[in-house]
């Protein structure tokens, strides 16, 4: 059974920005810096860091909310694919991301909960506030 991941952060941008940052290939890619395949369309394949982490987009409300399946190769064979929920909302410095990772692979877990804040959250803020 997997293990659930909450995290929130706070960046400098609108709600909007930031959704469509995340559900943009080109603005995805820029501030991770790894090629991304993501769209809004539900069913649409996601995939990040040459492969290392993929799904399937099931549901998005523009510039609120987007729902994923999500695995990453540390993940076994037989452990199912956990659920990505990224909630975006007003905030003092501008917009908020609630992220719930729901069922993350035990054996991947630790990884995941950090890779979160190295590879999304630092960068991301990185990039927003170079402009």
């Amino acid at each position: 059974m997997g293990k659930d991941i909450q995290q929130s952060v706070e960046l400098p941008a609108s709600p909007d920005s930031l959704f469509e940052m995340y559900v943009d290939a080109k603005q995805h890619s820029a501030f991770t810096g790894s090629e991304v395949t993501v769209s809004r369309e539900p069913g649409s394949k996601f995939s990040a860091f040459g492969g290392a982490l993929s799904g399937r987009m099931v549901a998005t409300v523009p510039g609120r909310l987007v729902v994923q399946t999500w695995r990453s190769t540390n993940f076994g064979d037989d452990d199912p694919d956990s659920i990505l929920v990224l909630a975006f909302s007003e905030a003092a410095s501008g917009g908020r991301i609630d992220l719930v990772h729901i069922g993350v692979a035990e054996r991947d877990y630790e990884g995941v909960t950090e890779g979160w804040r190295k590879f999304y959250w630092d960068p991301w803020r990185e990039a927003l506030e170079a402009g």
